[in-house]
């Protein structure tokens, strides 16, 4: 567990320190990662995570819980401003605003419950697919975090202003992670409370990949780095299941 910890929040620390180095005006070199991570996460949710979820619980329950992360997170995009799939809007922000309240909160609430469906069984097993699980939400985290620093060193003036916020975001999937564990919750338990948890995040995580491949191609033209980046992030979500 303390390697899931450390990585999720190693991994939001480190892409958001990286604003201090790369021009946030130019983030033409995040397409191809949003790509990957994009392809990687749907994949991994429709050939492993869904499947789970519909396996441990009753299918038309879990249908209802996918429906409900899928446009749940279309709700908290209304707050976020797509930032969780690297948007940053940094033109738009005014300078010394303030902390942006409602894109903090829904990004920790979006992190929070990508992290709670990292758990092991009550032996300290991890289940199939943890570390599959465990990459694809780093992953993710990391384009979301370059774009929310980006908004809070512009909102907050300075980067030791923003550095806080950014920490309590790097937080919020570890918390999610302990909050699931203290809880209990079993993933290899048929019923109960867990698949409908990943029935939420399954549909969570279908929004915001499809969303990021639609995006990284607007005009529908083929961009071959893109299209490698699609296909790596495909093959490596199955070569990870496989494992």
């Amino acid at each position: 567990m303390f390697v899931a910890l450390l990585l999720l929040f190693a991994s939001v620390l480190g892409a958001g320190w990286l604003t201090r180095f790369v021009p946030t005006a130019h983030t033409t070199w995040l397409r191809p990662l949003l790509a990957f991570s994009g392809a990687y996460l749907v994949t991994l949710t429709l050939t492993h995570l869904l499947p789970e979820a519909l396996t441990l619980g009753d299918s038309h329950q879990v249908g209802y819980f996918v429906l409900a992360g899928f446009f749940g997170q279309l709700v908290l995009e209304l707050f976020s401003e797509g930032v969780e799939h690297g948007h940053q809007h940094v033109h738009a922000q005014h300078p010394h605003a303030g902390v942006p309240w409602l894109l903090l909160g829904s990004l920790t609430l979006h992190a929070f419950l990508e992290g709670s469906i990292l758990v092991q069984d009550p032996h300290g097993h991890r289940p199939d697919g943890f570390f599959a699980t465990l990459t694809g939400v780093a992953l993710h985290h990391i384009p979301a975090a370059f774009a929310l620093m980006a908004v809070l060193v512009t909102r907050l003036g300075s980067f030791g202003r923003a550095l806080p916020w950014l920490a309590l975001f790097a937080a919020a999937a570890p918390l999610g992670v302990l909050a699931s564990h203290y809880a209990g919750l079993n993933p290899e338990q048929h019923g109960g409370f867990y698949p409908a948890l990943l029935g939420l995040v399954c549909g969570n995580f279908l929004h915001v990949s499809t969303t990021i491949l639609f995006e990284v191609s607007p005009e529908h033209h083929i961009n071959v780095r893109k299209l490698l980046a699609t296909l790596a992030g495909l093959g490596l979500a199955l070569l990870a299941n496989a494992l």
